[in-house]
């Protein structure tokens, strides 16, 4: 094998697993928002679970994507470990969808003829000036690439026959009987741990296979070998996970693992099956004895490379209904397996949706940014609880006790935005629609606004703490002004909190309810500001005492401008009137 020959396989490798990836991203902005509503159907029916990551799977084509962004979700808390670890068995059926389509379009019919025309059409939608159009031009042209890779990685494998030592070679590797199953077994594994890809991995074995340099058995075996390298992404994704995304990524482990060790104990019965299975397709079997696919027999190469698809299907469903109704049980060997930190339940006020990194998918990775700054702003509204307390706080103990508090909260405030920026920028570096980078960059100003809140706060704490050092103190009456001008504060955070969620869910229709909010707190700020300007030239009210008062009054109304501004922030993202 010459050194161009190697590099155009290389090539052609790389093409494939890009033209894949391109596809998938065409798909996730094509259909971003219908995909996100979709995940919004995971429920704790096991069997509801698996279709939906069978549906997933089979859209984007990648059940690595799949399962990274459901232990992401359990991360999140968005999913439970047993419904996690239904849609993960659903993952592992829908990808043989791509096996079906490699054997079915890339070796039986020649799709790479279609595929240069076709990407003259792809050319055409991504030049177009519609959003939508793009992405089904991207997708075209993923496809494309995809089968032409494919097509080069055929004609710059060798054929074996004209070097007959080195067909020899290989074939010795099939002569230790279950021994051979276990080399190409972990074969299967480790080239597709190099390529974190199963689906490049099973091109690779579909073209050994056809090329007669592997016996069927052996293929079947390197299939099984793959299901075992796939889980590997999962658990990278977890490691910076909490522990419940790495007992998700764990229980992708066994689920494989468990459905291998099966398949290798009743390996013949199994390869039988198989075989009877594509008889029933009037093919002949390729399980039977002394079964060679040939380059002149277009039966046995057929048969062939449906027997690997079809055992790839079978055990992966067979291995999804076995252990269905035991899901509760691998939920408690994940858990002995991977202990829970005593201090991880005690931590408060951190990211709790993505800290599992970003996702390969950045089109449904931008639910997880939103959920995230839904957490930032109940967060937030937490804060305006301790800033009401700070106000009524007559014990200096005690105060001092929430004045760090709010100064903790602005602090965990900062890092919040920081880390939830940090997590749009690698969004914002991946392939996503305009609609969805209208939303991120909407995303900044809101983590923006919510970091402001946190300042304010903190700026409540140091005014009170002015006042205490200066011996001043508030009576009753003052008290109560200041915490009617809080509870109309609250209720402005309530309106954003619920224009968040709404947007969300895709129901967001007005904000009027923000608007409603903020005219309630710039008339209370002024009328209580108005009152107070009048008792101090009446009454002899302290003046010194009274600046701290309207600080604090118009520290809180600046507060209601940030969530406002919150609320506007989606009205434009969202194109709401």
């Amino acid at each position: 094998m010459g050194i161009l020959q190697l590099f155009t396989l290389l090539g052609a490798l790389g093409m494939f697993l890009y033209g894949m990836n391109l596809m998938s991203s065409g798909l996730q902005k094509a259909s971003g928002d219908r995909l996100r509503n979709f995940l919004s159907a995971m429920t704790s029916n096991p069997f509801k679970g698996v279709m939906t990551g069978l549906g997933i799977t089979s859209v984007i084509q990648s059940s690595s994507a799949t399962t990274v962004m459901v232990v992401s979700f359990v991360n999140a808390g968005l999913l439970s470990l047993s419904q996690a670890i239904g849609v993960i068995m659903g993952a592992n059926i829908g990808t043989t969808v791509t096996a079906w389509l490699v054997s079915w379009l890339g070796f039986k019919s020649d799709i790479s003829i279609l595929a240069v025309p076709l990407m003259a059409l792809g050319f055409l939608f991504s030049n177009s000036k519609k959003n939508q159009r793009q992405n089904i031009g991207e997708l075209i042209v993923g496809f494309c690439l995809l089968f032409l890779g494919l097509s080069f990685m055929k004609e710059s494998v060798p054929d074996l026959n004209e070097t007959p030592q080195v067909l020899d070679f290989v074939k010795t590797w099939s002569n230790y009987g279950f021994g051979s199953v276990l080399i190409f077994l972990a074969f299967g594994t480790v080239l597709t741990l190099v390529l974190q890809s199963s689906s490049a991995t099973m091109a690779i074995t579909l073209i050994m296979l056809s090329m007669g340099w592997i016996p069927f058995d052996m293929a079947c075996a390197m299939v099984l070998g793959e299901n075992i390298g796939t889980t590997i992404t999962a658990n990278i994704a977890a490691s910076v996970g909490n522990t419940l995304a790495k007992r998700a990524a764990m229980s992708h482990t066994i689920f494989n693992v468990f459905g291998v060790c099966w398949a290798l104990l009743f390996f013949e019965p199994f390869l039988a099956l198989v075989g009877s299975v594509i008889e029933l397709f009037g093919l002949p079997n390729p399980a039977a004895e002394g079964f060679v696919v040939t380059a002149s027999a277009a039966p046995s190469g057929t048969a062939a490379l449906y027997g690997l698809s079809m055992l790839h299907t079978l055990f992966n469903t067979f291995n999804t209904f076995i252990l269905i109704w035991f899901i509760r049980y691998i939920e408690r060997a994940v858990t002995c397996i991977i202990k829970m930190p005593k201090n991880q339940e005690d931590e408060a006020f951190k990211l709790k949706y993505i800290s599992a990194g970003p996702l390969a998918t950045p089109e449904l990775a931008t639910a997880q940014a939103f959920d995230e700054i839904v957490n930032f702003a109940q967060a937030s509204r937490k804060g305006l609880g301790y800033v009401r307390s700070a106000i009524a706080e007559k014990d200096a103990d005690a105060f001092e006790e929430l004045r760090t508090k709010l100064v903790g909260n602005e602090e965990n405030s900062d890092k919040m935005e920081y880390e939830i920026a940090a997590f749009l920028n690698a969004l914002s570096a991946g392939d996503i629609s305009t609609s969805t980078s209208v939303r991120v960059k909407a995303m900044y100003k809101i983590i923006g606004e919510l970091e402001s809140l946190g300042d304010s706060g903190e700026a409540i704490s140091r005014i009170l703490s002015r006042r205490n050092i200066h011996r001043k103190s508030f009576d009753d009456a003052t008290i109560k002004k200041l915490q009617d001008m809080t509870d109309a504060v609250d209720a402005a955070y309530a309106a954003m909190l619920h224009n968040l969620e709404a947007a969300h869910n895709g129901t967001l229709t007005d904000i009027t309810n923000a608007y409603n909010a903020e005219e309630r707190i710039n008339r209370l700020r002024s009328n209580l500001r108005d009152a107070e300007i009048e008792e101090l030239e009446n009454d002899g009210r302290n003046y010194q005492t009274s600046v701290y008062y309207m600080d604090i009054l118009n520290a809180l109304e600046r507060m209601g401008d940030f969530i406002i501004n919150i609320s506007q922030d989606l009205k434009r993202a969202y194109g709401v009137k």
